[in-house]
């Protein structure tokens, strides 16, 4: 064989191993990004999962809490034969609705924000005109 035919023989032989190698790779390559994929998806799972959870819960929480206030606001003598309106979000209690004096608004205000679970109370509550 001549020299450069030997020199060919050898690159087409590097070539085509690297060739198979390359293929091989590409063989692999697809496997991790599924798996990777996989990973990935579990993961927003999970996230999404614990996203909802603490919706769920909060969602319960604000429930409690409105349930609270609500008892609260009927246990005072002044307050009870009003019509207040309560809603909670993420802790935060709004009321709306009338009462017969600023006493009354006052005292709904504190109320409803002396109970745990409120971290702020949100103040819609206009006097009714004499």
């Amino acid at each position: 064989m001549t020299e450069v035919r030997k020199r060919l023989l050898y690159t087409a032989s590097v070539a085509g191993i690297a060739l198979i190698a390359s293929g091989c790779n590409q063989e692999k390559h697809p496997a991790e990004t599924a798996g990777q994929k996989i990973d990935r998806a579990a993961s927003q799972v999970a996230t999404d999962t614990k996203t909802i959870a603490a919706t769920a819960a909060n969602a319960v929480d604000d429930a409690a809490v409105t349930a609270k206030v609500k008892a609260a606001l009927f246990a005072e003598p002044g307050l009870k034969t009003l019509q207040i309106d309560v809603q909670t979000r993420d802790a935060v209690v709004t009321l709306a609705g009338s009462v017969d004096s600023d006493v009354l608004r006052q005292r709904a205000v504190q109320i409803a924000g002396a109970l745990s679970g409120v971290r702020q109370v949100v103040d819609k509550l206009v006097i009714k005109a004499s």
